[in-house]
């Protein structure tokens, strides 16, 4: 309840005085479908601490996304300036995320669920559903883009990359083989929260 509550109050501090009011509407609009429902489902679905620890984490990745846009996110310029970047790669960091999470929850439903039996298959279906997210995700974006024409330029955070899309699958890509990478710590807690 507590991270809820931060959560929201981080949400809000996001939203004060956002570059550009459309762009973190869209930015943060996952959270405002993921927060009703991690609510609704609490009780009798809970999940495991790691997977809310990496919900909340992936939530302040979007806002800070949302309140800069993704482009002028402070940490990005210190990232490019430190690898000697031509541009900012904070939007890479939220296609990371993209990945990363959703790897884990999927994991959790189909182990949980019982719905996939085999570690190899376990992963290579949850690095499908991650690669299926992701690509309709790209597909939303150019959606918002033709719709808004030339004010999507904040949302898409292409900064004149032709391959941008393709690099935010990518990096969502390795955000799902890092999730598994921690495979074990999850399935300890999904075992510990059983009993």
């Amino acid at each position: 309840m507590l991270a809820s509550i931060l959560l929201l109050m981080l949400l809000a501090l996001s939203g004060v005085r956002p570059y550009d009011r459309t762009t973190w509407i869209l930015e943060i609009f996952p959270i405002i479908i993921a927060l009703p429902i991690l609510w609704a489902t609490y009780s009798r679905f809970p999940l495991t601490t790691l997977l809310y620890v990496c919900i909340f984490l992936h939530a302040i990745v979007l806002m800070l996304g949302g309140a800069y846009t993704y482009a002028r996110v402070p940490l990005g310029f210190s990232i490019a300036e430190l690898l000697g970047l031509s541009r900012n790669p904070y939007d890479k960091i939220g296609h990371f995320f993209q990945g990363f999470v959703p790897a884990l929850v999927a994991r959790e439903i189909l182990i949980r669920g019982e719905y996939v039996r085999g570690k190899k298959m376990l992963a290579f279906i949850v690095v499908c559903i991650v690669l299926a997210i992701s690509a309709t995700y790209e597909l939303i974006e150019w959606g918002a883009a033709l719709a808004l024409g030339q004010g999507a330029d904040e949302f898409l955070g292409t900064q004149g990359d032709p391959w941008d899309t393709q690099s935010d699958m990518f990096f969502a890509l390795i955000g799902s083989i890092a999730a598994l990478l921690l495979s074990r710590v999850q399935d300890r807690q999904i075992q510990r929260d059983k009993a």
